[in-house]
């Protein structure tokens, strides 16, 4: 059996076989081409050498010579070498060819090397039984496959395999192929006196296209059909053959295309195209569109990549995108080809001039949130029609288009999500024309979430009370338009510009921290808040935005403002040429607390520079008796008694209840006072300010409180138990029949050095 061997040795080569397998390498020094895994001192051409082979799969484009290499091994190794093509062979040639070699081995203890040819083509079941003998030694294997071995082939086997990556031949190597085939008298037209029309071999090189094959074949065509006088061929040794441009042009018309419409060309042929139209590139994306026009691709399969990419690749940055490459291949499905390239080109194109944006991928975000976090449905959003009664679901609700522009701040994520983002909107088209007003909605949003801070006893001049149903009551009452005009009218007293450093104390809300941001592109914006909690909120909404947009946050504890020194640890700015400030008195005020607020503002100020302060003093805040008296019907001698009460209370006037903290009795005169004595030049205004504000319980129980609120111990001892009671039940029988106009003034203070 040794001596029959029931196979052909590849390296013997038919005389009259076609001319890429005549021309086949039979030692190493043949091999054109591949020097990066078989040039001198390489792992491959070594083990050959040494006839020391361990498994192997030979992966490339068709042409580059994988089974040359095979043929190669078989010329050079003392093991038996048996052939096996993927294609013809089945379960019945296997199980041969692995008795064969297991009877060498047994009877002669010699190795096989079994080769096989589009390795790819075996199924799983066909792969799987080669692996015990692969395994246990009793051959070894040579695949050779144009398709990706890691997804394409057993992954027992390759983990087995050393697998070697073969790429297309470059020019110099087809030529150097072509020159040794016209020169070789026993495989090639060595015989002959072959010569080329100037540019015809040329022609052949660069239509092949890295196919040594495709080269060899077209070559054979050319010589070989050409006019010598001979009656067939071959003609007599020594004749003339002279190859014209046109027979070369004949001979290979068009480029090999690689591609397989179920393999790695087809997967990285349409990556390359994916990539281009993202990229911008309409010369690219029109290429790698013909190339697959050109394989066969299916057209439908084209169309619904670009319909993908129109929605993840350009997105709002243009909406019309998605319409159009429908349009086309609607239009492609009634006309078909040859004509539908028009459509396919049009939608190609559409989408690599297009400007881009990938923000639809914040879906994804939101998903993983999804993942993380199942929050519940706010009781504001919930369906009011089954359960507004028994629980109250959808009280609360702002109905956007009862509000001027159809729009007003409200929360719709679940509580543990407020404040986070997904979407952040590109520059890019569309979408950059709404990114100002999606950026501006949200700030006020997330201003609201971040509201006033710790609630505080004084009911005239403190914002509504946290929790639940303060956070609904502001909402309600349109609290957005209020925080847009506070804006406007702080950062409309300088004159910001693009370089200018801004510094913002108590920015716990952020309101006056995006706006400055967008002001001051190459400056700087700093905030100062009080606690961590509100520095990691603002920095996970700053983290949507882009890395040079974002602020520079720091938490400084109290109402005062940081010195130089302190400034340049946090900011690494120890001087600034605007400081914004709303409210920046969180935990009351008077003349001490506007001394050291002015004197710190001093010191970080720029020279010529000037600081904007709006806040809400006590004594010019709504008042309870305004309320009764214009808001509730009847009782106006217990309106009048209490409004004699509320004035002395704010004008610090002593009653049983003892005096007041000048935190309720500053005016305007205290605070412009403080800042003129320190030098600075100051311009006051007092804004008008009202609102429609949902009252609650809750707002009661916070006033009414004579042991916490300062406000209910004073009008308690000025009414009496009895008056102060009816007081309350007034109070509480209005705010049950909804919001009512809540009114104060507020004081804009600008003061420069």
């Amino acid at each position: 059996m040794q001596d029959r061997e029931l196979f052909t040795v590849p390296g013997a080569l038919a005389p009259d076989g076609p001319l890429a397998d005549r021309m086949r390498p039979q030692t190493l020094d043949d091999i054109i081409g591949q020097d990066h895994i078989v040039g001198p001192g390489r792992l491959l051409r070594r083990a050959i050498q040494a006839d020391r082979l361990s498994s192997l799969i030979f992966y490339g484009p068709p042409g580059t010579g994988k089974t040359s290499l095979a043929r190669v091994i078989a010329n050079t190794t003392k093991s038996t070498f048996e052939s096996l093509n993927a294609v013809l062979a089945g379960i019945k040639d296997i199980r041969e060819a692995i008795a064969r070699s297991d009877e060498r081995r047994r009877l002669y203890g010699k190795r096989t090397i079994l080769f096989v040819d589009e390795v790819h083509r075996w199924n799983k079941a066909q792969q799987d039984a080669l692996l015990p003998w692969v395994e246990n030694g009793t051959v070894i294997l040579i695949g050779a496959t144009t398709e990706n071995p890691f997804f394409e082939v057993n992954r027992a086997l390759v983990s087995r395999s050393r697998i070697f990556q073969l790429t297309s031949l470059s020019p110099e190597a087809l030529w150097e192929t072509a020159v040794r085939t016209l020169q070789d008298p026993e495989r090639g037209y060595g015989k002959w006196r072959v010569s080329f029309e100037e540019g015809s071999l040329e022609h052949l090189v660069a239509v092949a296209g890295g196919d040594a094959r495709s080269l060899l074949n077209a070559l054979e065509l050319a010589v070989e059909t050409t006019e010598t006088g001979a009656v067939s061929w071959p003609p007599p040794e020594g004749a003339e053959i002279r190859v014209s441009l046109e027979a070369a042009e004949e001979s290979i018309q068009h480029r090999a295309v690689l591609y397989d419409r179920d393999g790695d060309y087809h997967f990285d042929t349409i990556s390359a195209f994916i990539k281009s139209v993202r990229g911008s590139d309409p010369d690219a994306a029109l290429y790698w569109l013909a190339k697959m026009v050109r394989a066969g691709e299916d057209p439908a399969f084209i169309f619904r990549r670009m319909i993908i990419l129109a929605g993840e690749d350009v997105g709002l940055a243009d909406p019309q995108a998605l319409g159009v490459v429908i349009s086309c291949a609607e239009a492609f499905d009634r006309i078909g080809f040859p004509e539908g390239n028009f459509p396919l080109a049009h939608a190609c194109l559409y989408l690599a001039t297009a400007p881009k944006s990938n923000t639809t991928m914040a879906f994804f975000d939101a998903l993983k949130e999804v993942d993380k976090e199942d929050g519940e449905v706010p009781n504001h959003l919930r369906d009011p029609s089954r359960d507004s009664e028994g629980f109250g679901h959808g009280k609360g609700y702002i109905y956007p288009h009862a509000y001027r522009d159809h729009w007003a701040a409200q929360q719709y994520l679940p509580k543990p999500l407020r404040g986070k983002t997904f979407y952040t909107p590109s520059r890019m088209g569309y979408e950059g024309r709404i990114r100002e007003e999606v950026l501006r909605k949200r700030e006020i949003q997330v201003a609201l979430i971040m509201g006033d801070g710790e609630p505080d006893q004084g009911l005239s001049w403190s914002a509504s009370s946290p929790g639940r149903e303060g956070w609904f009551k502001r909402l309600e009452s349109g609290r957005s338009a209020l925080l847009i005009a506070d804006r406007e009218a702080i950062l409309g007293q300088c004159p910001i510009s693009r370089h200018d450093r801004i510094l913002i104390p108590a920015a716990h809300d952020g309101l006056l921290l995006w706006e400055s941001l967008r002001r001051t592109p190459e400056g700087l914006s700093a905030a100062l808040v009080d606690r961590d909690a509100a520095r990691e909120t603002l920095l996970r909404y700053a983290a949507s935005l882009e890395e040079i947009e974002q602020p520079l946050i720091a938490v400084f504890p109290g109402d005062s403002l940081p010195s130089p020194e302190a400034g340049e640890a946090l900011f690494s700015c120890g001087s600034f040429d605007h400081i914004l400030a709303r409210e920046p008195w969180r935990r009351g005020a008077g003349a001490g607390i506007f001394r050291a607020f002015a004197e710190g503002a001093r010191r970080l100020l720029a020279p010529g520079g000037d600081l904007v302060i709006l806040t809400s003093p006590p004594v010019l805040g709504e008042r309870i008796s305004r309320i009764l008296r214009d808001e509730c019907a009847g009782d106006r001698a217990l309106s009048t008694k209490l409004e004699a009460a509320e004035e002395a209370f704010f004008r610090g006037q002593d009653t049983a209840a003892g005096a007041r903290s000048a935190r309720w009795t500053w005016d305007r005169d205290t605070l412009e006072q403080v800042f003129m004595e320190l030098g600075f030049t100051t311009a006051l205004q007092c804004l008008d300010q009202k609102e429609d504000r949902l009252l609650t319980e809750r707002d009661l129980s916070l006033w009414f409180d004579t042991a916490q609120s300062p406000w209910g111990a004073f009008i308690a001892g000025a009414l009496g138990d009895g008056d102060f009671a009816r007081l309350r039940e007034t109070l509480h029988e209005r705010i049950c029949s909804g919001p009512l106009v809540w009114r104060w003034k507020s004081l804009l203070l600008t003061a420069r050095l």
